[in-house]
Order: C-alpha cells, then sequence, then structure tokens
C-alpha cells in the first residue's frame, strides 16, 4: 500500500501473493487485523538544517520527494518500517540470526534463536514480543514453525499452511525451525539447488535481518 498524492489522502492498495491466495480459499480466513508502516523511500540524509529559508524548509526535499507505487513483492516492500523505541535510544537495535547464510541439506533441520542488540540498554537481549520469519518460497521446506509465544496470533500464524504454491510464509517465536523439504520435483531436471531466502523482523524493536537459504538436493 501506498499514498500516490501527499497533497491529498489517495492510497493505492493491492494484495501480496500470499494475500491472494487467502482470498482465493472463500473461507474467511482473509482477515486484515494488523498493519504498518514504512518509509522505504526516503531518503533522510535530504534533511537539511541549514537551509537558508528556515526551520520550516528543513524536510523540504523530504515532503517533495515521489513516493513508490504499491506493488506484491514482500521481500522488496516494507524492508524499513516505522518503530517506536525508548527514549534516549542511542543506537539502533541490530538483529543477529547467527547465520549469515542457511545452506541445508534435504530433510535437513535447523533451529534459529535471534538476539537483539543495542535495544533496552543491554548488549544483547531477546525481545519478549519475539520475532517474525519469513521464508521467501514456503515450498522449499517442509517444516517452518516458530515457538516460545504463546498467543492466539501466533497459533494462527504457525499452523497456517500454504496450498504448495510459491508464495510466502510467516511465523512468529522466539525460536523459529526449519527443515528442508524432501521434494525431489521442486528441483528440476538439472538442478540440485533452491535459493530463497528467510527475514526475520524483532516484533519490538523493528530491527530486521534478511538471510540467504540454500536447499540442497540429496535424493535420486
Amino acid at each position: 500500500m501506498g499514498y500516490l498524492n501527499n497533497s491529498v489522502v489517495t492510497v493505492d492498495a493491492i494484495l501480496t501473493k500470499k494475500g491472494r491466495e487467502l482470498l482465493a480459499r472463500g473461507d474467511g480466513s482473509f482477515k486484515i487485523t494488523q498493519f504498518a508502516l514504512a518509509d522505504d523511500e526516503i531518503d533522510y540524509t535530504l534533511y537539511n538544517p541549514d537551509h537558508a529559508s528556515g526551520s520550516a524548509f528543513y524536510g523540504q526535499a523530504l515532503e517533495n520527494m515521489p513516493l513508490l507505487e504499491a506493488f506484491p513483492d514482500e521481500t522488496q516492500v516494507m524492508k524499513y518500517k516505522l518503530a517506536t523505541l525508548p527514549r534516549g535510544t542511542s543506537k539502533l537495535p541490530l538483529l543477529e540470526a547467527g547465520y549469515a547464510s542457511i545452506s541445508l541439506r534435504q530433510g535437513a533441520s535447523l533451529a534459529i534463536t535471534p538476539q537483539t542488540l543495542n535495544y533496552l540498554g543491554a548488549t544483547s537481549t531477546f525481545e519478549a514480543g519475539g520475532y517474525t520469519a519469513t521464508i521467501a518460497d514456503a515450498r522449499v521446506l517442509s517444516n517452518f514453525t516458530g515457538v516460545g509465544v504463546n498467543t492466539d496470533e501466533a497459533e494462527k500464524l504457525n499452523t497456517k499452511t500454504t496450498l504448495g504454491t510459491n508464495v510466502s510464509k510467516t511465523v512468529l517465536g522466539t525460536s523459529i525451525n526449519l527443515t528442508a523439504t524432501t521434494v525431489n520435483t521442486l528441483f528440476g531436471a538439472s538442478s540440485t539447488t533452491l535459493q530463497t531466502t528467510v527475514t526475520l523482523i524483532g516484533r519490538d524493536s523493528g530491527a530486521r535481518v534478511t538471510i540467504p537459504v540454500t536447499i540442497t538436493k540429496v535424493n535420486n
């Protein structure tokens, strides 16, 4: 979703692939219960406190920037969500997942337990609200669940299944469990690897990290 005209309230909203999948089910599972705001297209280096016309014009360049139209690739939008941090925060929180990249052989499993750095005055901490994890292509994993957060929202996310199509899946927890697919047909006739990404976001801090994921074929 994006504002097309910042002088009037004109909003462009479209569904992601996941949203279209839920709508197509026709079973009432498509319900908008939350929303987030982001400023992906804003370049804050253009803020000019030395503007000759005074303080009212410091942010003029930002206010006049063209804004992105909505597009459905959830791996490329909403990267910089707006978050409220405690007063006195001097460093932006960073997410540490313990992996710069993830490589799994077919059927292999891995647990990710993220930590947030520079948050709430601690060197590192586990966020009370947990972490959301989004796999860009849900087909490459036979199991993708979050554990450690026991709320209705977490249960709905962690038990939701896809239709076996190339869509993303999001789960919620303090720890994220992944198991690589054992389905050979996903690799095609000649490929021996599958590539995707997993994106982790701290629900309290807004910190995020995207990790490339490679699944290697071992079954004949």
